[in-house]
């Protein structure tokens, strides 16, 4: 379900969106803009798949481990 916003923007900004978006494309444009900023399902999805490839998993085990030496040696 589509809900209608109503937002304020600069004039120069709103004729740049018609020159360059176009007149009928400027919600898609501002929806897609936005879409990964406040819903994080794109996002957890990624997650989900990298952790399911077992060979990068691996790699990024051995990277992990490999880096907690480093910690130690650092000054505090």
């Amino acid at each position: 379900m589509q809900k209608k916003l109503t937002i304020s923007i600069d004039e120069k900004v709103y004729e740049g969106l018609h020159a360059v978006i176009g007149r009928r494309r400027i919600s898609k444009f501002i929806e897609d803009l936005v879409r990964p900023h406040v819903l994080h399902t794109e996002l957890e999805a990624a997650y989900r798949e990298m952790a399911q490839d077992e060979q990068r998993e691996a790699k990024a085990l051995e990277w992990a481990e490999a880096t907690v030496g480093d910690v130690s040696d650092e000054a505090r």
